[in-house]
């Protein structure tokens, strides 16, 4: 499917606020409410539209560290590795990765103990840098139109 003008207006503006009708939708792009929630349906359908998502602070939640992990994984671990990660409860976002390391995760953790706890049960798979994050600099930018 291909994303015409008035598709990347309906994306800007769910991407902006997902809460919003498809009425006040229409009224931003000038289209009727009908025709904004065919589109979104196809869009979904064809998989671009992948979801509406609460954004959670995990500072608010409780959590006192955020922090980017990379591992190196062990000849013959990452296969493994890539199922286990998918039980931790403190990983928010996992990618595999080009490069010297085969694994970038971006974590949440209670405190400084915790991350040592969180550390130690990932080595057995590879070797692990760690950062923690002080702050965000973009914070879920939207996907605009290819140029």
């Amino acid at each position: 499917m291909s994303i015409d003008s008035l598709n990347w207006k309906i994306l800007k503006s769910l991407q902006h606020n997902a809460r919003q009708s498809n009425a006040e939708i229409g009224r931003q792009i000038g289209i009727s409410s009908p025709a904004v929630s065919e589109r979104i349906r196809k869009m979904e359908d064809a998989g671009i539209i992948q979801g509406y998502h609460a954004f959670v602070s995990p500072f608010e939640a409780g959590y006192q560290l955020k922090a980017i992990i990379t591992l190196r994984a062990f000849m013959g671990m990452l296969k493994p590795f890539l199922e286990k990660v998918k039980t931790y409860d403190e990983v928010l976002n996992c990618y595999r990765i080009t490069g010297n390391e085969n694994i970038v995760m971006e974590v949440v953790l209670k405190n400084q103990k915790h991350l040592e706890s969180f550390i130690d049960q990932l080595i057995v798979y590879g070797e692990t840098k760690t950062q923690i994050v002080l702050s965000h600099v973009v914070k879920y930018n939207e996907v605009r139109p290819i140029k």
